[in-house]
């Protein structure tokens, strides 16, 4: 499983934006998310690319510290993410306040739980922290693609994406229409906010998040 722990950046120089971002959560995942503590919230998630569409989410408006921890997690079904425990909810704590101290980097860190019972973890868990340091490099490399793009370039891939488009020609042309710009503008949108690199390298994330969750001690 995997715990994703999001704190507000700066929240006592702004307003509180848990509910808003918990309620947009909604439509992007059946994951539960609530608030934690603070201006903190918490969810476990069960599949991969659910992981990469949230963090991808919380980074978008630079207003969000990520933390994903991957581990085992107790919670009773259809539990609160507050009353769980596990290796998940202690790697997702450490991985927030990691993102916390990256200073000049994009804010999201990823941790692994597997531990190994004796001084020496065992190999494959080894494996699974370098993969988990491996899935934060592809995450935070996407994340910096995100953090960078312009309103109106968000306004273009965010239609490409509604009308379930690819950014092929006749997707770009119906966005074009829609939006009252020409298929020439959406064409330099489309390529200047990296949308194509972003959509091909979230399978990459995913599948290291995968493998690194395969590694965890207990879940073999």
């Amino acid at each position: 499983m995997y715990v994703l722990t999001i704190d507000q950046r700066g929240s006592t120089a702004d307003v509180d934006r848990v509910p808003d971002l918990i309620a947009a959560l909604r439509s992007l995942t059946p994951a539960p998310f609530e608030r934690s503590v603070g201006d903190e919230l918490q969810g476990v998630v069960e599949q991969a690319e659910d992981v990469v569409e949230i963090a991808l989410y919380a980074l978008r408006s630079g207003r969000w510290y990520v933390g994903i921890g991957i581990g085992a997690v107790q919670l009773t079904p259809g539990g609160s993410p507050r009353e769980g425990s596990g290796s998940g909810f202690v790697a997702a704590r450490k991985a927030v306040e990691l993102a916390k101290g990256s200073a000049g980097q994009v804010p999201l860190s990823v941790v692994s739980g597997s531990v190994g019972r004796g001084r020496e973890m065992p190999p494959h868990a080894k494996e699974g922290v370098m993969t988990s340091a491996n899935a934060q490099a592809v995450l935070r490399l996407i994340g910096r693609v995100v953090q960078q793009r312009t309103p109106a370039q968000w306004r273009v891939v965010d239609r490409l994406r509604a009308l379930r488009g690819d950014g092929k020609h006749g997707s770009q042309k119906h966005v074009a229409q829609e939006l009252g710009i020409t298929e020439q503008s959406v064409s330099r949108a489309v390529l200047r906010s990296g949308w194509q690199e972003e959509w091909a390298a979230r399978p990459a994330a995913a599948m290291l998040l995968d493998y690194a969750h395969s590694q965890i001690e207990g879940d073999r």
